[in-house]
């Protein structure tokens, strides 16, 4: 009878924006998903950073590479790739240093990995990662022209900072509530979704979803 093959151990890599951000639940996803496969998580890397941030800038990520070169682990999960960066060259530097140590990327949100079981490079994966990575690029990019959008109109019209982007004062929400009345929303962006995942989960407007992001910022 052959001995039991002990557990591969892998790490979670999570990353928020903001403090006000929550990790749990891209943790407890992945936690969980770890112990279906039985793999052994060696170590969770939270980062609250920008997901524009340099590879060098990222501690969590610089620890999920000394874990692979130190040969302690073979897989390193994510959420979904916004998580590991935001600009397609980090993502792409990160999965390269990786894959020399003979570790896979894994990413939930689309069950797939950089490497397949014979340790040869996943063909699909590295096409779905550079397009990705991008998409995830040019949601930041938008979302930043909107805010920055909306600073500018608030700003020549009078409003204020707290109430809905573009409509004169004394007709909007207050942020507050208008959070309160989209908190399905404000779970999914906090547990760490994308705008165009939280717009696809909550079957709202990517205006509105967009809204709810920069009253986020703002409050």
């Amino acid at each position: 009878m052959k001995p039991k093959a002990a557990p591969l151990p892998v790490c979670i890599i999570v990353r928020v924006s903001t403090n006000k951000q929550e990790t749990a639940r891209q943790v407890q996803e992945l936690e969980k998903l770890a112990k279906e496969r039985s793999w052994h998580v060696v170590e969770v890397c939270e980062e609250t950073i920008s997901g524009s941030a340099k590879l060098e800038e990222r501690p969590g990520l610089m620890r999920a590479l000394e874990l692979a070169q130190a040969g302690t682990i073979k897989k390193v999960l994510v959420h979904e790739i916004s998580r590991v960066a935001r600009r397609s060259s980090v993502a792409h530097t990160f999965v390269e240093k990786l894959e020399e140590c003979g570790v896979s990327l894994y990413w939930h949100a689309h069950n797939i990995e950089t490497l397949m079981p014979s340790g040869k490079r996943n063909p699909a994966a590295a096409i779905m990662l550079a397009l990705l990575a991008e998409m995830a690029r040019a949601e930041k990019d938008t979302l930043k022209e909107r805010i920055l959008s909306g600073l500018a109109h608030a700003k020549k019209h009078g409003t204020k900072s707290g109430r809905a982007i573009g409509r004169p004062k004394g007709t909007a929400l207050e942020a507050a509530d208008f959070l309160t009345k989209h908190k399905d929303i404000q779970k999914l962006l906090k547990s760490g979704q994308s705008i165009r995942i939280a717009e696809k989960i909550s079957g709202k407007g990517g205006s509105t979803v967009q809204r709810v992001a920069a009253a986020l910022k703002g409050a």
